[in-house]
């Protein structure tokens, strides 16, 4: 099965142009093209682009999805420097997950401070009525 750019796009949440783009940067090496000139994704693109946006959306720059496909692409003597990549990359993210969890724990302190404060206003509030 094949589809156009626009498919491929809305499958994603992306723009045309944002495929466009991954692919100029080397991103989407693939791609195919009908005769006239216009691309057509394949289900292994949409893996490939799938993979794209986990790695950016979870913070990874052009550069290393970029540095990741070329290694893809050069085969599989290539697999344990993907792996040490992606390694890195997810002691990445933990490290910001771990960062936000506490940031978290102190928005819901705020939360429970601010809640208590408003239910001593009320009950001030009703008591003054």
């Amino acid at each position: 099965m094949s589809y156009s750019i626009k498919a491929a796009a809305e499958k994603f949440g992306l723009t045309p142009n944002t495929l466009r783009f991954y692919e100029k940067e080397g991103l989407l090496p693939h791609v195919e093209r009908s005769q006239s000139g216009i691309r057509r994704y394949t289900d292994e693109d949409l893996e490939w682009l799938s993979l794209i946006c986990c790695l950016k959306n979870t913070g990874m720059g052009i550069k290393q999805i970029r540095e990741f496909v070329n290694l893809t692409l050069l085969g599989p003597e290539t697999l344990y420097q993907r792996c040490q990549l992606l390694r890195q990359h997810k002691a990445e993210v933990e490290g910001r997950i771990a960062e936000m969890q506490q940031l978290l724990q102190k928005v819901s302190w705020k939360i429970g401070y601010f809640e208590g404060q408003y239910q001593e206003y009320q009950k001030g509030k009703e008591k003054a009525e």
